[in-house]
């Protein structure tokens, strides 16, 4: 399955952006369907967005129009571009398959909106 290593993540003031990335360091990347999921404290772990292999995308309501998800198959690496953030954008953000395999959460990385 290979070890997913997120980054990217930070501390930005509300309506600004971060850009997420997700590096799948072993498994053939470039047929595997990719999500983004989030967990935010004291609530469950939710699908951000998704990608196909071939670059078909979805999103979750609550991010349609400021988040995009890309991916370059050369680099085995999956984006998550997140602009007008919001403070309940604030989260952990990880990478997994979608969909998700139990076995395959890395650490995550923290993304927090405030002023």
């Amino acid at each position: 399955q290979g070890q997913l290593l997120e980054s990217g993540g930070g501390l930005v003031q509300p309506g600004g952006s971060l850009r997420l990335s997700c590096r799948n360091s072993i498994m053939i990347f470039s047929v595997t369907q990719m999500g983004w999921y989030r967990q935010a404290p004291g609530k469950q772990r939710e699908l951000v967005a998704r990608i196909t292999g071939g670059g078909s995308t979805n999103y979750a309501d609550f991010v349609k129009g400021r988040f995009t998800i890309s991916r370059d198959n050369s680099k085995n690496t999956v984006y998550l571009q997140m602009d007008s953030l919001k403070p309940e954008d604030t989260a952990v953000y990880y990478c997994n398959f979608y969909p998700a395999l139990s076995g395959s959460w890395g650490q995550g990385t923290q993304v927090t909106v405030s002023s």
